[in-house]
């Protein structure tokens, strides 16, 4: 009994270290901006001002907290487009979303991504 119930506490250690140590909804990258299109591809009108992004997989209204790496500033944005579009890339800001983290001036940085539960 006593070796089935250190059995059971040692796979539950595993199990929480194994989910606490890596996170599938995290990803470091390149990230661009935009501020120009008519429509995105869930059909609502592009707002440059606001605070979306195009991302290549996630789902439509998915929730994205969006770091600068360098300044570390962040925002949460909302995925309404599908993109980008260019090589290296994990995502493309709305140009307020860009401006909220200081992306805008350098037009790319290095950005980490956390999926919002």
């Amino acid at each position: 009994m006593k070796k089935i119930a250190s059995a059971a506490l040692l796979t539950a250690f595993v199990i929480f270290a194994g989910a606490s140590g890596s996170d599938a909804n995290a990803q470091v990258g390149l990230a661009s901006y935009y501020k120009s299109g008519s429509k995105t591809a869930n059909g609502e009108r592009f707002n440059p001002h606001g605070l979306t992004a195009a991302h290549r997989s996630l789902p439509f209204g998915t929730k994205v907290k969006v770091m600068n790496v360098r300044t570390g500033r962040s925002v949460v944005v909302r995925i309404n487009d599908r993109g980008p579009f260019v090589r290296g890339r994990v995502i493309d800001l709305a140009f307020g979303a860009a401006r909220a983290i200081g992306l805008h001036a350098a037009g790319i940085a290095r950005v980490s991504l956390q999926v919002m539960r």
